[in-house]
């Protein structure tokens, strides 16, 4: 079990990152843009499937995340914060079918977001967070973690793909 110290640490990482991606940037664009419509302004049958796809979306998002974060306070022992990273790769979970699972939750979630908001620049936002983390994470974050963990990290990278999730899960042979 975590200590209470790393619980908070992660808590005001979740805040800082997530709560600004999710909820503080969504926000301003809606404001700004003034783009809120929910239906899209589509007959009812429209609405109800634009706005049971972008529930299943930000449930799915949510799921992910929550789901990434607890594996990197648990089995990580660190936060999502860079400046507070696990101090263990993490290979448990979803990052045993893809590399960027909590990524990948953020926008799926942001997806959803737009969808029920019917805000066309919150899915132009995403699309932009999406393509600039296409190149980051090679660019910066796969530079580092090879650095922090080795061979260890460049073997999961070999077997496990970056954003299109394996049909198996990855299990390490060499542990």
């Amino acid at each position: 079990m975590p200590d209470n110290n790393l619980q908070k640490r992660s808590l005001r990482s979740i805040i800082a990152l997530p709560g600004l991606a999710l909820i503080i940037i969504p926000a301003v664009i809606l404001w700004w843009s003034q783009s809120f419509q929910p239906g899209w302004g589509l007959p009812l049958w429209g609405v109800v499937l634009v706005s049971l796809l972008g529930l299943a979306l930000v449930g799915i998002g949510l799921t992910l995340l929550i789901a990434t974060i607890r594996l990197f306070v648990g089995v990580g022992e660190g936060t999502l914060a860079p400046w507070d990273a696990p101090k263990n790769l993490v290979v448990a979970g979803p990052y045993r079918y893809v590399r960027n699972p909590m990524h990948s939750g953020v926008f799926i979630t942001l997806y959803g977001e737009g969808l029920l908001t019917g805000s066309g620049p919150i899915l132009i936002f995403a699309t932009a967070a999406f393509v600039f983390h296409w190149f980051y994470i090679p660019l910066m974050e796969e530079r580092w973690l090879t650095e922090k963990f080795g061979e260890q990290y460049l073997t999961y990278k070999r077997n496990v793909p970056a954003w299109i999730p394996r049909l198996t899960p990855w299990q390490d042979t060499e542990d």
